[in-house]
């Protein structure tokens, strides 16, 4: 029988969880909880689900799985509780906002021997394993160097209530470098050490989004907006990786690799799909499309699809890891690496010294066709 998923969070990232539920075998939400009633009744009349105070849901028997999209700041106290409510638990990003609270809640899952997922899952999709495909045949040969660029003007502008994303725990890169970074992880391997520089571009920031409740209200900046971090892998690469909100305007591709026989273009790790592209020596840039492969196809926004999201996908290769006694890809691992890496370059840089990664991980398999479909209901 499917796995029973109860969701603690019912913020705006849960509405594409819910959605996209229904494309998968392995699992079904039964339950939904938020400290904020409201948010957890407008989910639960929308998806059919029941309504749980969070204490309740970690209590239920019904629940094998608990689905954590709280603010960063809580997920490590609420994927801890539902561990010791004997719950396995898939997270979004950061798997915690500080390391010793990553570590302790990868122990206990371990002693309990539990499962912990941790987003982003968009490396499962079509573009990333194409570019994962290309680097394990050898196509561009050994990677040598490349660039990771996240770069934009800060989510004051757009964002209902913004002020969390510049505090600590959050920022450019706790808020949007665990794609990047997980990417380079599926792509080269781990990271072995950091060095970085860091600054804020501006001491406070100014809500202008039209809907929002805090339009005109200043927001103190307490975390760097801009951040520049070369990245030392284990098996050699040497990646520079760019994050700011201070940006205008940029041409920054988002990753771009350069081995010994090729060059490699890998589009926005945010999405599950976009044009990945391969340059042989000499020769010009050759697009090749993932729209046309699984997770890569446009599906969303859902009146006029022009990105692929098929957010869910890493819960339910977790759920498909646990019924088959494999492990599942979008691991908690891997989350408790890059945690390791974000801090280490946030160390870096106030500290001024390279930061040796002593929490590593494994290579995660590639996700082939056969097996993606295997997940599909």
């Amino acid at each position: 029988m499917p796995l029973r998923v109860g969701l603690i969070g019912c913020g705006n990232i849960s509405d594409i969880y819910l959605l996209n539920a229904a494309l998968f075998r392995d699992f079904d939400f039964v339950a939904c909880a938020d400290l904020r009633e409201e948010a957890a009744k407008k989910q639960a009349q929308k998806y059919n689900l029941q309504r749980r105070s969070i204490e309740a849901l970690l209590a239920s028997d019904d629940v094998d799985i608990v689905l954590n999209l709280t603010i960063p700041e809580a997920h490590a106290e609420v994927s801890r509780a539902a561990i010791a409510a004997g719950k396995h638990v898939y997270g979004e990003k950061p798997l915690a906002t500080r390391l010793t609270d990553g570590i302790a809640l990868m122990e206990a899952a371990k002693a309990k021997g539990l499962r912990v997922g941790c987003a982003p899952d968009t490396v499962l999709g079509a573009a990333i394993q194409q570019a994962r495909l290309r680097i394990d045949a050898g196509e561009i040969g050994r990677p040598l160097i490349g660039t990771a660029a996240v770069l934009g003007h800060g989510m004051e502008h757009w964002h209902p209530n913004p002020e969390f994303f510049f505090k600590p725990g959050a920022g450019p890169v706790f808020d949007m470098g665990p794609y990047y970074l997980s990417t380079l992880v599926n792509l080269l391997g781990p990271v072995a050490s950091v060095m970085a520089l860091s600054q804020s571009g501006f001491e406070e920031r100014v809500v202008t989004t039209e809907s929002s409740p805090f339009k005109g209200q200043s927001i103190a900046v307490e975390t760097p907006t801009s951040i520049q971090a070369l990245l030392a892998f284990k098996s050699g690469a040497q990646i520079t990786f760019l994050a700011s909100w201070d940006v205008w305007a940029h041409g920054q591709l988002p990753i771009e690799l350069h081995g010994t026989e090729a060059s490699l273009r890998v589009p926005d790790p945010n999405w599950f799909g976009g044009e990945v592209a391969l340059a042989r020596p000499r020769e010009a840039w050759e697009n090749h499309a993932s729209s046309g492969d699984r997770f890569g196809q446009p599906n969303w926004p859902a009146e006029h699809p022009v990105n692929a999201n098929y957010r869910g996908l890493g819960l339910a290769d977790m759920a498909r890891g646990i019924v088959d006694g494999r492990p599942h890809r979008a691991s908690g691992e891997i989350g408790l690496h890059v945690l390791a890496v974000m801090e280490g370059i946030l160390t870096a840089a106030e500290q001024k010294r390279p930061v040796l990664i002593e929490q590593g991980c494994e290579r995660p398999a590639p996700l082939g066709d056969e097996e993606a479909r295997g997940l599909l209901a």
